[in-house]
């Protein structure tokens, strides 16, 4: 039996997404009604191809959070100069810069090794040289802030050092970086993290390099996953930070409301990312 909620959202979401991507240079020019500053930095890495997602999460984070002290997008190369221009357009606090000039020249070789063959290798140099001088926040593209947002603000102001992260829906980790079962209970996804204090990310990193394989899409995940872990990083709450893909197969989105702060509309939910943007975010 065809399942014409989940087929209608799919095809409606592509035609939101067209529109929002014709009309970009006039939405990056909107004024975003918001006054409140928050001491934070915040960083994210993304792509040509993301352009209509990192306009709308970066409004929305404007909109709904506040003015960060600086709002950096890594760039993975391949933003052209009319969408950095654009990116800079839509307010002071952004700055794009290149990976290549951003990434520490510190790092292990296993991970610039990973960084020049696959794009969660790129991510992974990104997370490793963010500078944390206070409230740092690192979040992929495809997420939305909501009205709860205050919260995140809350959280960036308050003066303690701890690492907060996204609890993740399933198991996406590297099973070849797992060395104990303990090690991948309550996975955590690498896709919004708040440092409040830098990681020491030696270990985690040692298991890459002594892979027998080349690592794969989820290595990235996996190493931030154990790196966090063993720096006793704190669960965000699960009811106002959403990484939950429960609402699939239905047509309405399932958690964007009021209250919720952010949602990660990761590959399996991407297509809900544009109902929000236009009916509710």
């Amino acid at each position: 039996m065809v399942n014409i909620g989940y087929h209608t959202a799919r095809i409606q979401a592509g035609f939101l997404r067209s529109v929002y991507k014709a009309s970009i240079s006039v939405i990056a020019g909107l004024p975003i009604k918001q006054s409140r500053q928050v001491p934070i930095k915040v960083y994210a890495l993304s792509c040509e191809r993301d352009l209509p997602e990192q306009v709308a999460s970066l409004r929305s984070f404007l909109k709904y959070v506040g003015i960060p002290d600086q709002f950096t997008i890594m760039s993975d190369g391949s933003y052209t100069p009319d969408s950095i221009n654009l990116l800079q357009s839509i307010h002071p606090c952004v700055d794009v810069q290149l990976l290549t000039k951003f990434q520490r020249e510190d790092l292990p070789n296993s991970v610039y090794a990973y960084a020049s063959k696959q794009a969660m290798g790129k991510k992974l140099a990104a997370l490793m040289s963010i500078p944390i001088d206070g409230a740092t926040l690192y979040t992929d593209s495809d997420i939305l802030f909501f009205q709860g947002g205050s919260n995140l603000a809350d959280l960036a102001e308050s003066k303690d050092s701890h690492t907060y992260y996204l609890p993740d829906c399933k198991n996406s980790l590297d099973s070849r970086l797992i060395y104990e079962e303990v090690e991948q209970r309550e996975p955590i996804n690498a896709g919004f993290i708040l440092f409040k204090s830098g990681l020491d990310w030696q270990e985690p990193v040692k298991r890459l390099a002594e892979l027998s394989e080349p690592p794969n899409y989820f290595s990235e995940q996996t190493i931030v996953n154990l790196t966090i872990k063993r720096n006793q990083g704190i669960a965000l709450d699960r009811h106002k930070y959403i990484m939950n893909v429960d609402d699939q197969f239905i047509y309405p989105d399932q958690f964007a409301s009021k209250k919720i702060a952010m949602r990660h509309y990761v590959s399996d939910v991407r297509h809900k990312f544009w109902l929000s943007v236009f009916f509710k975010a």
